[in-house]
C-alpha cells in the first residue's frame, strides 16, 4: 500500500528571489528559512535585498529612525516599527525599513494580528533606496498608494535625494519644503524635517527643527484629538 504524504509533511521549498507566490505560500517559505533576515512580497513577486552597507543603508536608516523615534515618544497614540512585516493585501507583504502609525485604539489604519503581524496600511512608511531605479519607487510605491499608505518617504542614496509623498485624491503628490527649507507632515502634525540638514548629515539641526514641530500648536491639537479618540 502506498501512503501519500500530505503537503505539510513535505519539505518546504526554499524562498528564492523572484519567486511568484501567494501571500500564504510566501509566509510558509519565509517562516521555514530563519537564516533569511529580510524578504518582501511585492505585487506577488519575492524580493530579497543583498547585504546592506553602512553609508548606503545602515547609517541613513538609523538617522531616519532616530528622527521618527523622537516624534513617536513625544506623541501619544503613535507607534514605530523597524523592519516589521506588514500584510498589505493578498499580493503584498513588505517589510518596510520604518513604519510610523497611529495605534488601533486611537483610530489608526493598522491592526495587529493574533500572530503579531501588522495588517493594513501604516500611515507613514520610510524606505532607504539605492537609487531612483530601485523597486521602492516602482511596484512598491504603487502597492503603498493603492493600499492607502498616507505618506511615503524614500531616501535615494546614490542621488542623495529624499522624496516625501502624500496621498491626495488617490495619488501620491510630493510634499515640498517651505521657504525655510522645512517639510511638514500632513498626517502627523509637528513632524518637521529640515531636508537640507538631513542630506548634509547635520543631525543636530534636524533634531532642533523637529523640536520646533513638537512645540507647535498644531501638534498639541493633534495630541488632544488622539486623546479624545481614546476616550470616545
Amino acid at each position: 500500500m502506498v501512503i501519500q504524504s500530505s503537503k505539510s509533511d513535505r519539505a518546504v521549498p526554499p524562498l528564492e528571489n523572484g519567486d511568484r507566490l501567494s501571500r500564504a505560500e510566501f509566509e510558509r517559505r519565509y517562516a521555514a528559512a530563519p537564516h533569511i533576515k529580510k524578504a518582501e512580497l511585492i505585487e506577488g513577486i519575492v524580493y530579497m535585498p543583498a547585504a546592506l552597507r553602512f553609508r548606503s543603508h545602515g547609517q541613513p536608516h538609523a538617522q531616519l529612525l532616530g528622527w521618527l523615534f523622537n516624534y513617536q515618544v513625544a506623541t501619544i497614540g503613535t507607534a514605530l516599527a523597524d523592519n516589521t512585516t506588514v500584510r498589505l493585501d493578498l499580493d503584498n507583504e513588505p517589510q518596510p525599513d520604518i513604519a510610523l502609525f497611529i495605534e488601533p485604539e486611537f483610530g489608526g489604519q493598522v491592526r495587529i494580528s493574533s500572530d503579531d503581524y501588522l495588517e493594513g496600511a501604516p500611515e507613514l512608511i520610510a524606505e532607504i533606496a539605492a537609487s531612483s531605479a530601485a523597486y521602492d519607487l516602482g511596484d512598491k510605491k504603487k502597492a503603498y498608494r493603492r493600499n492607502g499608505v498616507r505618506e511615503y518617504l524614500v531616501w535615494q542614496m546614490f542621488e542623495n535625494k529624499l522624496d516625501w509623498f502624500a496621498l491626495q485624491d488617490d495619488k501620491y503628490v510630493p510634499l515640498l519644503p517651505d521657504e525655510t527649507g522645512i517639510i511638514r507632515s500632513q498626517t502627523f502634525p509637528g513632524l518637521w524635517l529640515a531636508i537640507d540638514s538631513l542630506l548634509n548629515g547635520e543631525m543636530l539641526q534636524v533634531m532642533a527643527v523637529l523640536q520646533q514641530g513638537l512645540n507647535s500648536p498644531e501638534r498639541q491639537t493633534f495630541v488632544q484629538q488622539l486623546r479624545d479618540r481614546l476616550t470616545n
